[in-house]
This record gives structure tokens, sequence and C-alpha cells, in this order.
């Protein structure tokens, strides 16, 4: 998890935050909680460019420590990297003044933010962020034969944590030796795998999933292995592998795995599926009790406004305006709706769930009790979504 190693502010103050990314999801969280305005202080690479006396020029990269007020931030998914462009805010013997500069956040290197004000949904970010049992609650191997996926998922991303890609030769007539010798070696790097990239702590489930027998195959070879080996570590945990149907030993089938309901029901508490289920919850009353389930910014204000919020789905991609007052108003949301007893369940945007729900607005709401005066009022003015 994201490590906190200094914290200097109240709740609605502003004030600074000390923190080390030291895996890739940590990078998501950092983006959510940056904003344009912040001032990040970091250790980054410059490009310093040097005039000798007889006018040649030399250009070093140097590592120096600069203070910026952001201005851009781009966060790119797939290598789940930060990057954050703005002003230099102070003295620097290598950059000037006011000068532009790029940081790239790094795993494992500090980093200070600071903020004029921090908000409710600030602190739950740096709480989820930094709080070890809000991570990796499902592991997952997607395979197919001679090729396999480790996948951690956790409440706001999957991340692919090993490929194991082996060559297994075809079965000749009168002869399977080779194969069986090919499978055993793909079987046995994917144990090796497990073993290393899953704790075992802290993982509710393992997910093994394959089209046709390959996971019952793997499975048992994997369990004849830990009886050779006397692997205590495997046999403490063998209740918690979760044998299931996928099409294919590539990523986009987790998708499908994840959504499968028997699967949901052996999951019961991780927050990723609890984020499914929530959805589903609305669908559900949508379908049945019309006038209590309302999506679209107009709509649901108005059900907050009347304390009728029972259970509040809000994704976080609403937090990330660069508008203040646009932000602010999504914070007061959350936080009247807690005030009054309600649940609030904030999705990621990069989770198939959160994916669904930035297509509803980003915003709905279940009701307590029906409103159906509501209905009457359609959410005509859907251009402030």
């Amino acid at each position: 998890e994201m490590k906190l190693v200094h914290r200097d502010f109240e709740k609605d103050g502003a004030g600074t935050l000390v923190l080390i990314p030291e895996e890739s999801e940590d990078m998501w969280h950092a983006f959510n909680l940056i904003a344009e305005g912040d001032c990040v202080r970091a250790n980054t690479i410059r490009k310093v460019t040097t005039e000798s006396a007889t006018g040649s020029t030399t250009s070093n990269r140097v590592r120096t420590t600069l203070t910026v007020q952001v201005e851009d931030i781009h966060f790119d998914t797939q290598a789940c990297m930060l990057r954050l462009k703005g002003r230099n805010i102070e003295e620097n013997q290598h950059v000037k003044m006011g000068a532009y500069h790029t940081i790239d956040l790094e795993l494992n290197r500090k980093f200070t933010l600071k903020k004029s004000e921090w908000d409710s949904i600030h602190l739950d970010r740096i709480e989820q962020a930094c709080d070890p049992s809000k991570h990796a609650d499902i592991a997952a191997v997607v395979m197919q034969e001679g090729l396999a996926l480790v996948c951690l998922v956790t409440s706001s991303m999957t991340i692919v944590r090993a490929k194991i890609d082996v060559p297994v030769p075809r079965k000749r007539r009168g002869d399977c030796s080779q194969h069986e010798k090919g499978l055993n070696k793909f079987y046995d790097q994917i144990v090796q795998a497990l073993l290393r990239h899953v704790d075992f702590d802290v993982v509710k489930a393992i997910l093994l999933a394959s089209p046709g027998f390959v996971r019952q195959h793997f499975f048992d070879y994997m369990y004849q292995q830990a009886v050779k080996t006397d692997n205590k570590l495997l046999f403490e945990n063998k209740g918690k592998f979760v044998l299931v149907h996928a099409s294919s030993g590539y990523k986009h089938a987790l998708k499908e795995i994840l959504q499968d309901p028997a699967v949901q029901a052996r999951l019961a508490d991780t927050k990723a599926t609890e984020e499914v289920r929530t959805l589903e919850a609305f669908y559900k009353m949508m379908k049945n009790e019309q006038s209590r389930a309302f999506y679209g910014p107009k709509h649901v204000f108005a059900a907050a406004e009347a304390d009728a919020i029972e259970v509040l789905l809000i994704s976080d991609k609403l937090f990330r305006s660069n508008e203040v007052a646009e932000r602010r108003k999504y914070v007061d949301l959350v936080d009247k709706v807690r005030e009054v007893g309600g649940d609030v369940k904030i999705f990621s945007s990069l989770h198939v769930s959160g994916e669904q729900l930035d297509q509803l607005t980003g915003l709905c709401a279940i009701l307590r009790f029906p409103m159906a005066e509501l209905e009457e009022t359609d959410d005509s003015d859907s251009d402030d979504d």
C-alpha cells in the first residue's frame, strides 16, 4: 500500500502530505488526490545545458528536487505512470523560477503534496491508499494451454503480475510424453508465479479460469506437487481456489468471470464485487420500483435535498473536475448523504463496474422511499453531467 510518511493538515484546511507510492495502483490514488493548482515537490530529472567560456554548450541530465504548481495532470493507465506539468515555484540552482517542468512521479520515491483545502473525499482516498486491508483481495489465474496470466484484482484495478508463455508440444499418436513434459513445465511456472505474487494472508479467493479442462488439470497437478514437496501454504489455502470457466487465457476474459453470479457469490465480501453488486441492486430497483431509483445530477441532487438517499453510487471521475466549485458540489453531496445515515459507494472509473456507472452519468441513487414527483421532472438539464 502507499506509505504515509508525514501528514500536516486538518479536514477542510490547508496543509501538506508526504507519500511514497510503492506499487502501480498507488499512482492511481495519487492521480485522484492531485488537482490543478496544488503544489507538488519531488525528486526529478532535468536536462541542464551549460555554456563554457569558449561558447560551446554541453547538456547533462541532472537529478534535482523541484516544487511545481500543477497545471496539467496525465495518467497513463497502461503503464500506471503519473505525469505532472507545472511551473517551478522554489529557488533551484538548475531551474529558473517560473520555468515549466514535467515531473514523472516514481515508485518508491517520496513526494510532497500541498493543498489549500483537504476535503472528506481526499481523506477517504488517503485512507483507502494507505490501508493494506483495502488492497488486492482477489487473485486470478486466467489460462489456456501454454498461456497464463497471474493477476491481482484490487478494489480499483486489475494488475497483471506475471505472464507465463510456454510452448507445449502437441500430443503424438501413441506418445504423449513430450506433451506431458511441456504441460508440467508450464504448470510449474504458474505455481511459482502464484507463490511469488499472491499474498495468501490478504487474498480471500484465487480464481483459476480457463476454457476446457485446463484449470482442473492444473489444480490437480499443483496439489500432487504440494504433497511431494510438503507445501503447507498451499494446503492451508486449498479452500480459497475457485475454478471457473473462461473463454481464453487473455486478460479480457477476466471481465466476464468477475460478472459471473457464481463467482460473485464466492467473492461476496470484497470491494471490487461490492461495487458490481451495488450497481446490480440499482438496476433491479429501476426495474421493480422505478420511483426509488434515479440517475443524473438533477434527480440525484433533488433526492439528496429531501434526505431520501439510501445508497449513493458515484464515479471517482466526478471528483477530478478542474473546476473547484464543480468538485465541491459532489463532495458536499457525499457529505450530505453520509450525514443522514446514507451509504456512499465511490466507484473507480478504471473498474468494469465504474465504466458502466459512467454510462449512467456517473451518478445514481437508490432511495429510502419512493419519490414519484421526481419522475415528472425529466432530467432535461443533462448538459450539466
